[in-house]
């Protein structure tokens, strides 16, 4: 078990830029807390961190519960000023850059992402890390699920990982969240100053740079239909994953991947 998380420390270091940060001992999700102070009206940069989420949600409906003060719960609302919401799908991948950069350089391991919303950490690749965006009226709530200090036995299936388990030369979830909700208002600016333009800004090739899942042979698994298989070739200007498939090329803006491996 780690040390609790210190709200006061961490409002000194983040306000600003952001406009306001609580941490709870317990929660439902804090993506579905923010979700509610969006509807409210809440201010752009409203974070929002749980020491436990009970009902913690991932892609495809998934939930999952970690032990007290072992990860990184916490959710962002943003409101991307002058960004059609056309563009908004880049901020789960935006965030994952953020999140990956950050664990590599204060964690000092590899770090990787697989599209969409993963993080993979360490030689065999675990699982340390999910990401999940939703859309609430004019607002994104972004959320991070980042295993730090679990053990090995704790994890919650084989292919997970945490932090401490790859050895990282950091587990201190303030100095990872202080850098993380840095990295990430430094890179929503840069992006909005592009009007949402992901290669205009460089975050179409930062995000490729860090995606594993490119040049890999991949089965992506869709809400209303067979998985589609194919070569990840590409991630487009919108964010799309693009796929060599039997039939051509395919883009596809949701699903879950899996990396097919030999044999």
């Amino acid at each position: 078990m780690l040390s609790p998380l210190r709200c006061d420390v961490l409002r000194a270091a983040l306000l600003p830029p952001y406009a306001a940060l609580d941490v709870v001992e317990v929660t439902g999700s804090t993506n579905a807390d923010l979700a509610v102070a969006a509807r409210a009206g809440a201010a752009d940069r409203t974070v929002l961190l749980a020491e436990r989420q009970t009902a913690g949600r991932g892609r495809l409906g998934r939930s999952w519960e970690a032990p007290a003060h072992t990860g990184l719960a916490l959710s962002v609302l943003l409101r991307p000023v002058g960004v059609p919401p056309a563009r908004w799908g880049w901020l789960p991948l935006l965030t994952g850059l953020a999140l990956c950069e950050v664990v590599g350089e204060l964690g000092r391991v590899d770090a990787v992402l697989k599209w969409p919303n993963d993080l993979l950490v360490g030689p065999r690749q675990g699982k340390a890390a999910g990401i999940l965006a939703e859309v609430v009226g004019g607002a994104v709530v972004v959320g991070v699920g980042l295993n730090v200090g679990l053990r090995a036995e704790k994890l919650p299936v084989p292919a997970a990982t945490s932090l401490a388990v790859e050895g990282a030369a950091c587990t201190d979830r303030e100095e990872l969240a202080t850098a993380l909700l840095l990295r990430l208002d430094d890179g929503v600016r840069r992006w909005c100053a592009h009007g949402g333009d992901a290669v205009a800004c460089g975050l179409r090739d930062a995000y490729r740079n860090r995606c594993s899942t490119l040049g890999q042979p991949v089965a992506v698994q869709v809400p209303d239909g067979a998985p589609v298989t194919g070569a990840a070739v590409d991630v487009d200007p919108e964010g799309r994953l693009i796929l060599d498939t039997a039939q051509g090329r395919r883009a596809m803006s949701a699903g879950d991947v899996g990396h097919v491996r030999p044999g």
